[in-house]
């Protein structure tokens, strides 16, 4: 009885903190898989693992899926006041970001488009429905200051930015108002999202420049840059392809490939951040660290599709070279996060 009772307690308390990051597991997880099936054409040998991490992904989104929607049912008000929160709020959105990559699963793995269809539509939904509520908080308050200025706050605009991921290619199997509503989607989605990163690329430069480094829990932030940057010309070239005109391709590979080279220089940067803050014990495990792992991703799947579309093979070069990368960091961030979870020092909040 009491040991039922303790664990009891344990989830009442797991929901009661539940960060709205967490979905962040999903993400990170979900373009390795992508990205790893997709090299799998060069070395089949991987295709397994890649099938391993689809199957793995979808089971840690309906596990992370119980505590989220319990926090809201059970503690709405700490539900609401993480909302209104200058940093933790920018994180609400990997809920909705999550469901738009578990889309891109269902179709690059075995092509399940009505599976995708039902993850993308609230996936697609959620995903405006938080870039509101998030933003609007933000814009109406006095609460956020240059001090909590962090890559995280890319995190809405790399929502709407995604939703052509899969949102693209999904309007081939759609017909009528459906299909009209799903390509304004796409078109808001991706107009708003991709305008959205320049102005808060601008504001963190600023704080890169003018205020502290946000080391700490806060340092795998600096890898978020990539997200936009990675996400942005494939949603460009997969919207194309469905427009009911015709978009010239050798322009819009020219400004993927021009966005695309300066991943290839923040890369490089977050490295040389991630280590600086490493030297000087900076780097705490934190759920933040997964954030080395989505934007990474979508910085490795850029590289494979522009790679292969402009012919370019030292461009998907550097995609197999960051691919490799991506699994290391994915590996230690795992191991770290099931050690965090089996001591419960992962549930307990930061400051």
């Amino acid at each position: 009885m009491t040991a039922a009772l303790s664990t009891r307690l344990r989830f009442a308390e797991v929901v009661r903190d539940f960060s709205p990051g967490w979905f962040a597991v999903v993400m990170g997880t979900g373009v390795l898989s992508i990205s790893t099936l997709t090299l799998s054409a060069r070395w089949p040998i991987l295709e397994a693992f890649a099938w391993g991490l689809h199957g793995v992904n979808l089971l840690v989104f309906g596990i992370l899926a119980v505590p989220w929607l319990a926090r809201w049912v059970r503690h709405r008000d700490l539900a609401l006041a993480t909302l209104k929160h200058p940093v933790q709020a920018s994180f609400y959105p990997t809920v909705a970001i999550a469901m738009l990559v578990i889309a891109a699963q269902f179709l690059v793995f075995g092509g399940h488009g009505e599976l995708a269809l039902l993850f993308w539509w609230p996936g697609m939904a959620l995903t405006f429905v938080f870039s509101f509520a998030v933003l609007y908080a933000m814009f109406s308050g006095e609460h956020v200051g240059l001090e909590h200025v962090t890559p995280a706050n890319f995190i809405p605009a790399v929502g709407l930015v995604v939703i052509p991921i899969a949102g693209g290619p999904l309007l081939g199997q759609l017909q009528g108002s459906s299909r009209d509503l799903a390509l304004l989607a796409n078109v808001v989605g991706l107009g708003a999202g991709s305008l959205m990163y320049l102005g808060l690329l601008a504001l963190t430069l600023q704080r890169k420049y003018l205020a502290k480094p946000a080391f700490g829990v806060m340092a795998p932030t600096v890898w978020i840059h990539l997200g936009p940057i990675g996400v942005i010309p494939v949603s460009l070239l997969n919207l194309a392809e469905h427009l009911p005109f015709s978009a010239p391709s050798g322009s819009l590979l020219l400004a993927g490939l021009l966005l695309w080279g300066f991943g290839v220089w923040w890369v490089v940067m977050a490295a040389l951040l991630t280590v600086a803050a490493r030297r000087r014990g900076l780097l705490p495990f934190a759920l933040s660290w997964w954030g080395f792992t989505f934007p990474l991703g979508s910085f490795v799947s850029a590289s494979f599709r522009l790679g292969r579309a402009a012919g370019l093979p030292g461009v998907e070069l550097v995609g197999i070279g960051c691919w490799a990368l991506l699994l290391a960091l994915w590996l230690l961030t795992v191991w770290h996060t099931l050690r965090g979870i089996g001591s419960g020092a992962v549930f307990r909040p930061h400051p």
